[in-house]
């Protein structure tokens, strides 16, 4: 099973036009495909969008 965590990603933003949550990767037809398949254990475009983080990290 695929561990997504795309809650706290930095590319799921919030679509105003369709009022929903969406990814905002440019990503091709075949990496979609893979990562719709489950062939990815994590998704590999991943990037953590808690700002604060680092701040919790320098502590």
């Amino acid at each position: 099973m695929s561990d997504f965590n795309c809650d706290t990603c930095a590319f799921f933003i919030y679509d105003e036009d369709d009022e929903c949550y969406v990814c905002d990767i440019d990503m091709d037809e075949d990496d979609y495909g893979r990562i719709m398949s489950g062939h990815y254990r994590s998704c590999p475009y991943y990037r953590n969008g808690d700002e604060y983080a680092v701040v919790r990290r320098q502590n």
